[in-house]
């Protein structure tokens, strides 16, 4: 489940923010989320939004010196409470999906008051820094987001806290009976008779503290001292001088059966290898930066089988791999205990999106060395599909990655990726609720702790799911975070697999 500062400010964006205003998920973050902070992403999918990454530096830091800090706005006070009591009563038999048989009742009581100001840059003072120069020469951070092919945002609007505040989550649980797996996270093992347990969690967030946020990309054209331009136009790239280097090559024809290529944009090809669409696809010999397929205008535009299409692509390359069964099963093992690290994820992906090889500590070094080692042609690059794998994964909460450490112990990766695929297929076009029943047949194998934990999943990507019930509704706002997850799946279980 999210943390509580995170449950706190996805709430206070849900009643207070529109659809530009983002939420902060970790309280050890917030302090890049400041104003003039820059973001970054080098998206891997068309299905899923990777999550912004603080690069640690200002706009203020890589701009020439003379250039001003724009003069922000800022509002009254506002008030913020949230307080949240729920009881449940219930049996709990063999057909919910444990072992045994208990009666139980749990109590969760939550609580918040907190008080905030919006401080924003308005649109007239941001344009004072169009056109401003940047630092020459340029600073090495700005190098390695272009090497990276990374698009680059500015935070323009912060939600802060304006007083300390302290926030309550109480909970308690009283079970009677016997009663073996996992039917609550408060319960885990084996409980025999009656057991009361309670659980009490604060957490005190202190004035300033950023909650929630807004942000438009930074472009800059030209190079070395480049203009600057804050954009709010989604299909900007941000380093301009790349496209501008790779308009002589629109038209070129390459040689051995390669496309034309015609759109222009920033990272790695991917092409077809057979011109028949739907079969498999790997990736070119070109590695400069790319020129790729022309894409839809926006993500409402692809159905389902996009994205099948999508993730067929990156488990082929990584199938790869798995011809080597040593190399696949090192690579597995080590990505498990990284799961608990979120940090060790984002290092490990950071090194993969530069492809510089850097020194890693702990497995995520490991996993670095054997993709060194072995031979295999130089259009297959199975970095790359660890990469996708690596955000899919950023995309899902703490407690999915959690979740899914317990999943590829226990080795129910495939009949999970069928119970998502089962889910979106139908329901990937449709923007309202629509009721939806799983199949008994796919949840027969789950029967137990797998079936607790593969219903965690679902409830994290938002669809509300009853142990003791097949039935859900649909809801839009799943769709990403399922999406994430489904890919997630595929890939690691093209791992075990091996």
């Amino acid at each position: 489940m999210p943390s509580i500062f995170e449950r706190v400010s996805k709430k206070m964006v849900k009643n207070f923010g529109g659809k530009d205003l983002r939420p902060v998920r970790s309280l050890l973050d917030a302090t890049h989320f400041r104003q003039f902070s820059i973001l970054r992403k080098n998206p891997q999918s068309q299905f899923w939004e990777q999550p912004d990454i603080p690069a640690e530096y200002s706009l203020m830091d890589i701009l020439a010196s003379g250039s001003s800090v724009p003069e922000v706005e800022v509002t009254r006070p506002l008030f913020f409470s949230d307080t949240v009591i729920q009881k449940w009563k219930a049996g709990v038999s063999v057909s919910a999906g444990v072992d045994g048989s208990a009666s139980g009742e749990f109590t969760q009581s939550r609580g918040s008051t907190l008080e905030f100001q919006k401080v924003t840059v308005p649109s007239r003072n941001l344009e004072r820094l169009q056109n401003s120069k940047l630092l020459d020469p340029e600073p090495s951070f700005l190098k390695h987001c272009r090497e990276r092919g990374d698009n680059l945002y500015v935070v323009t609007e912060v939600i802060e806290l304006t007083n300390s505040t302290t926030l309550h989550d109480k909970s308690s649980v009283n079970t009677l009976g016997k009663l073996s797996g996992s039917w609550n996270i408060l319960i885990k093992g084996e409980v025999q008779g009656q057991i009361v347990k309670d659980g009490a969690m604060t957490l005190t967030i202190p004035q300033g503290t950023v909650m929630a946020y807004k942000k438009k990309q930074l472009v800059i054209k030209g190079n070395g001292v480049a203009f600057l331009l804050i954009s709010t136009d989604a299909k900007q790239k941000t380093f301009q001088d790349e496209l501008l280097k790779l308009q002589g090559c629109s038209r070129t024809h390459f040689k051995s059966g390669q496309p034309v290529l015609s759109s222009l944009s920033i990272g790695r090809i991917e092409e077809p290898f057979w011109q028949e669409p739907g079969i498999g696809h790997r990736s070119s010999l070109i590695t400069v930066p790319s020129l790729e397929p022309k894409q839809a205008s926006s993500r409402g535009a692809f159905d389902f089988k996009h994205l099948q299409e999508e993730v067929f692509r990156k488990t082929e390359a990584l199938a790869q791999l798995s011809k080597d069964v040593q190399l696949s099963k090192d690579v597995f093992y080590n990505i498990l205990p990284m799961l608990g690290d979120r940090g060790a994820l984002q290092d490990l992906m950071d090194v993969l999106d530069l492809d510089s090889w850097d020194h890693l500590k702990g497995p995520g070094s490991i996993i670095l060395n054997k993709l060194r080692q072995g031979s295999r042609p130089p259009w297959v690059k199975p970095q790359d599909s660890i990469l996708y794998l690596l955000q899919a994964m950023m995309v899902l909460s703490d407690t999915q990655l959690e979740l899914l450490a317990l999943s590829m112990e226990k080795r129910i990766l495939l009949w999970q990726r069928e119970l998502v695929r089962i889910i979106l297929e139908p329901n990937f076009k449709y923007p309202w609720s629509i009721p939806f029943t799983l199949p008994p047949e796919l949840l027969a194998p789950l029967q137990g702790e797998g079936l607790a934990i593969t219903y965690g999943l679902l409830e994290e990507c938002g669809l509300k799911m009853e142990l003791n019930s097949p039935r859900s509704t649909w809801d839009l706002e799943a769709k990403m975070p399922l999406s994430a997850l489904y890919g997630t799946l595929s890939l690691l279980q093209q791992l075990a697999e091996a």
